[in-house]
């Protein structure tokens, strides 16, 4: 999609199942993630994965949510909504079943966006994860981003 500029109309995505969405925006949302850990430091592959899985597990998403719904347009807020509540043919292991409908709809936002080919929008969400917030959504105890 992205690298060969073959995107969607908006129409075609929003007829995409809302769990197919976040299905991409996960993958999404785990590159953006995993490109700024290693921009941003030195340090080992294991801090890494350590930060990047705290990061990107529904306890973090749920976080990063909590700054980004106030942004939501009222597109992006509708499917928001439709991915929180759809069913879902899984179940988090390690979340509350709240955190993890969040970060459901989280990524179905993220999906929406990229298969729609709006890189703008998601560097604009993706930019209200200031450095301060980054760390806090973290607390990776041996990751130390560098300045």
């Amino acid at each position: 999609m992205l690298l060969q500029g073959d995107f969607l109309t908006k129409e075609e995505a929003k007829r995409l199942s809302p769990v197919t969405l976040a299905f991409l925006g996960d993958a999404v949302y785990a590159l953006y993630v995993r490109e700024r850990l290693v921009k941003t430091s030195g340090a080992k592959v294991s801090d890494f994965q350590r930060a990047s899985s705290k990061i990107l597990s529904a306890h973090g998403q749920s976080e990063f949510l909590n700054y980004l719904l106030p942004l939501f347009t009222e597109e992006e807020n509708e499917i928001f909504h439709r991915g929180r509540n759809a069913k879902k043919a899984t179940k988090s292991k390690h979340a509350a079943p709240v955190e993890y409908n969040r970060s459901t709809g989280l990524e179905a936002v993220i999906g929406y966006l990229y298969a729609i080919g709006d890189v703008q929008r998601l560097e604009e969400l993706f930019s209200a994860l200031d450095e301060e917030k980054f760390k806090i959504i973290s607390q990776a105890t041996a990751f130390k981003p560098s300045r």
